[in-house]
């Protein structure tokens, strides 16, 4: 059961506690993960009033780590993310619903490179613990897969044997840790910025 007095109120994405990344087939037998070091985030929970809860994440495009300099920058290009002319990949959720206990459904705009599409990601809140420091933290995980062509990412090379080299469809991986922020640091007025 949710202790809806801790969750409710503002909370900032910690982004040395947060992983939000990808996975991917590569040549159609391997999986390859990858994740954006650079993120922000901001979620207001209201359980009492659920349409009044939002969320908003930020990535770095550049930040995009695969464990392979020269992949990277391959991602990077205009091939794929196209960093230097789109910098940043966002989500602003529409609606946050809590479909089950400690599981919610975040539905919002998900915008890749110039193109926007709304999205449902299913979060699951892992816990709520005070920090070493005396903060108060909440961890959500979850997973969504999309076909990346729908966002652009349309880049590809055939294999000899049918396939290609990149599956169209990724993983979305969410392992989220947010810090609850005090009342009077939090100074946003509806939807956050």
């Amino acid at each position: 059961m949710i202790e809806h007095a801790k969750v409710n109120g503002d909370w900032e994405i910690d982004p040395a506690h947060t992983r939000i990344g990808f996975s991917a087939k590569h040549a159609m037998v391997t999986t390859v993960r990858g994740a954006f070091n650079d993120i922000t985030g901001h979620l207001h929970v209201d359980t009492e009033q659920p349409e009044k809860s939002w969320a908003k994440v930020s990535m770095e495009v550049s930040s995009i780590d695969t464990r392979s300099p020269q992949r990277d920058e391959h991602l990077r290009s205009a091939d794929f993310f196209d960093a230097e002319k789109w910098q940043q990949i966002t989500f602003v959720s529409t609606q946050i619903e809590e479909v089950d206990d400690r599981a919610f459904g975040v539905t919002g705009e998900l915008t890749i490179r110039d193109v926007t599409r709304q999205v449902m990601i299913p979060l699951a809140l892992t816990g709520i613990e005070t920090g070493a420091y005396g903060e108060l933290r909440a961890g959500f995980e979850g997973s969504r897969r999309l076909n990346r062509r729908d966002f652009g990412l349309e880049w590809n090379t055939p294999l000899d044997s049918g396939g290609v080299l990149v599956s169209e469809k990724i993983t979305l991986e969410f392992e989220i840790s947010a810090v609850k922020t005090q009342p009077e640091q939090s100074d946003e007025g509806g939807q956050g910025d």
